[in-house]
Parts: C-alpha cells; structure tokens; sequence
C-alpha cells in the first residue's frame, strides 16, 4: 500500500485558517521548507495539508500495559 501525500503545487489561495504557534524541530522546519519550494506553497498550507493527512491516517488506541 502506497500511503504517500501528494501535495500538487498551488493553483490559488485559499482562506479561512485560525492562527496559532507551534514548536518545530529545525530539520522538520527545513524539510517543510523544500516543499513550500518545490510546490509554491506557504508554509501555513503545507502545515494545514500536513495535519489533515496525519489526523485522517490517525488511530486512538488504549495503551496496554
């Protein structure tokens, strides 16, 4: 199964985003850098295309002990 995120460059802006801060890793900071490069996209949309495929790929388990 091939569970990569294909992310097309940006045709057009798009609205409606709620801010707020995180802390990232300086090696994650610069690999969302390349692809803000490589597709056009900031890095607010790339971020927001980021968390929507974590969270849809995401599972809550019961932690067994």
């Amino acid at each position: 199964m091939n569970d990569r995120l294909v992310i097309t460059k940006k045709l057009r802006g798009e609205d409606g985003y709620r801010t707020f801060s995180v802390r990232l890793r300086e090696d994650t900071v610069d690999r969302i850098n390349d692809i803000t490069a490589a597709t056009g996209r900031t890095r607010n949309e790339l971020i927001g295309i980021l968390l929507d495929y974590a969270l849809d790929h995401s599972e809550v388990v019961d932690k067994k002990s």
